[in-house]
């Protein structure tokens, strides 16, 4: 099973085959709107006006699962994204990354990484909020936050995982070797 198994919901209805972007390197993300690393949204933009045309795609869930930060409709948080951000990447309909309701390639993503762990100044706030929600959140790979981050490569496989308080620099480092 590979990334390019799954079936996801653009954000204006339309499913499409994650088949779709096969050869290419993908970062999915899920996001959120109203979240302190939500100004990630400028970094990820740059990194894909940078390497889009050499085989990099963003694909972006929303998610309103933590701390309730995604509340509007898919056009609400799609308008935002463009208007404040100037997003051009793929944006998808908002969904649920962990429990019950999780789409499958969120099942996948989570089935088949490791937390490592949160680091810099926010990792002990972090830290504090995940654990009131998940006493053994150390201990399995469930998405801990907004703007968790999965690298893929050009034949579908998960490459790596980067939680949302790694510095966006490694992530791009990351990228640019796959490409």
């Amino acid at each position: 099973m590979n990334a390019y198994d799954f079936k996801v919901t653009t954000q204006d209805g339309k499913e499409i085959s994650l088949s779709d972007y096969k050869g290419k390197v993908l970062l999915i993300v899920n996001t959120a709107t109203g979240c302190g690393f939500t100004p990630q949204y400028d970094e990820l933009q740059d990194i894909y006006d940078e390497y889009k045309d050499k085989g990099l795609e963003i694909l972006d869930f929303p998610c309103n699962q933590f701390g309730d930060q995604a509340p509007g409709s898919d056009e609400e948080i799609h308008s935002f994204c463009t208007g404040r951000y100037g997003i051009t990447f793929p944006q998808f309909s908002k969904i649920d990354v962990n429990g019950d309701n999780a789409i499958p390639l969120y099942k996948w993503l989570t089935e088949n990484t490791k937390f490592d762990g949160f680091n810099g100044p926010m990792a002990l706030i972090l830290n504090g909020v995940v654990k009131k929600q998940d006493k053994d959140f150390k201990k399995n790979g469930n998405i801990k936050w907004n703007f968790t981050k999965f690298l893929i490569n050009k034949d579908g496989e998960i490459v790596a995982r980067f939680e949302p308080t790694l510095p966006m620099k490694k992530v791009k480092e990351k990228i640019r070797e796959l490409l």
